[in-house]
């Protein structure tokens, strides 16, 4: 009988040997160093910025541009060293996003054209009108036949992919924002930061109520930082978009096209 109690003991406190390793181990990896391949999470990237772009502001033109493909393409495409390059998704670190719209008051403008009038956040153009009482802003005001809007919307992602220094500039139309808003709800939710997690873009193909296909787009959560990675990547993510913040020139250009 006491051999028994003996080799129950011994179980019982193996186990729990067994059970404090894994909770040491737990905490080890939650703690551990940034080792995902995100470049950009060290201070001593900062310091390469700087040093390339001396003085230069973080303008929307120095970033490379991911486009809506047409006719309901499931494919990015994505510039790069040696050209564009066709990638089926896009994963990275969302450092954030504007919301801007624009209206031209012709139906079909050159690319390159600024827009009649612009805001930075959908909410206020820059000559000071609310866009919500905009009549431009009623949807069916572009040619009341499709029921789009006349003032075009859209929501551009900062997206930080790993081996990168600068993010990609990703525009997504209006016709997946709902989309990306109940993505960051989502994280919102179980009180993941965006900058937290790292997301993935993939494309969907779609057909609109006249018939013409387009590309959806489609958000997920496929990790989550550890502790020492989410600090490093909401003080790069606040820094960053501060800097951007304060140089807006370009913006007009990129809501376009």
């Amino acid at each position: 009988m006491e051999n028994t109690r003996l080799k129950s003991r011994l179980k019982t406190k193996i186990q729990t040997m067994q059970e404090a390793e894994q909770v040491q181990q737990l905490a080890l990896r939650e703690n551990a160093p940034a080792q995902s391949g995100y470049l950009a999470l060290n201070d001593k990237t900062r310091e390469l910025i700087h040093e390339n772009l001396p003085d230069q502001p973080l303008s929307y033109q120095l970033f490379d541009v991911v486009k809506s493909p047409s006719g309901g393409s499931t494919v990015f495409t994505v510039p790069g060293l040696s050209g564009d390059e066709a990638e089926k998704e896009l994963t990275g670190i969302i450092l954030g996003y504007t919301m801007p719209r624009a209206y031209w008051d012709t139906p079909d403008p050159v690319e390159g054209t600024p827009p009649t009038c612009f805001s930075h956040n959908s909410i206020v153009s820059e000559d000071g009108k609310v866009c919500a009482h905009c009549p431009f802003n009623d949807y069916g005001s572009k040619d009341g036949e499709t029921g789009a809007k006349a003032c075009k919307e859209s929501v551009l992602l900062f997206l930080l992919r790993p081996g990168n220094v600068l993010p990609l500039l990703v525009r997504v139309p209006v016709t997946s924002k709902v989309l990306f808003l109940k993505y960051t709800a989502r994280l919102t939710s179980t009180l993941i930061p965006l900058s937290g997690a790292v997301t993935r873009i993939t494309l969907k193909k779609a057909t609109s109520r006249g018939g013409k296909p387009y590309a959806l787009f489609c958000f997920e959560a496929v990790d989550v930082l550890n502790s020492e990675e989410a600090a490093r990547a909401k003080a790069f993510a606040k820094k960053f978009m501060e800097a951007v913040k304060e140089s807006e020139e370009g913006t007009k250009m990129e809501v376009a096209g």
